[in-house]
């Protein structure tokens, strides 16, 4: 009794309900909903495929990736290992000749390069 009641008055809330909505904007909002759907299953499927075609790239170039790393990281320690020989020599031709490198203010009267650094 106590069940059928509460039906009742369910199925009458209901029914105010759907008096509150117009079916016509229902069936709108459908067809929006099923436009929606289907612009981003076609988003997803593009995305798939760039994935699918960005990892087959990757694949075909990380050896190289891999083997030019390795040749930039011994090319800047032979480089290091340079700079550390050059700085080495010149702190010891600068202490056994010591106007053999010119100071700060000679160097700026000798360059006369223009600054490419500052804008015109």
């Amino acid at each position: 009794m106590e069940e059928e009641a509460l039906i009742a008055s369910s199925q009458g809330v209901s029914q105010e309900f759907k008096t509150l909505i117009d079916s016509q904007d229902l069936d709108t909002l459908k067809q929006l909903q099923h436009t929606i759907l289907g612009r981003l299953q076609d988003s997803n499927a593009v995305l798939c495929h760039f994935n699918d075609y960005s990892e087959q790239c990757f694949a075909e170039i990380s050896s190289d990736l891999s083997t030019n790393t390795r040749l930039l990281k011994s090319m800047k320690s032979d480089l290091d290992y340079i700079f550390l020989k050059l700085r080495s020599i010149k702190a010891k031709i600068k202490a056994t000749y010591p106007d053999a490198f010119p100071d700060d203010l000679t160097i700026e009267s000798l360059d006369r390069r223009p600054d490419l650094e500052v804008p015109k």
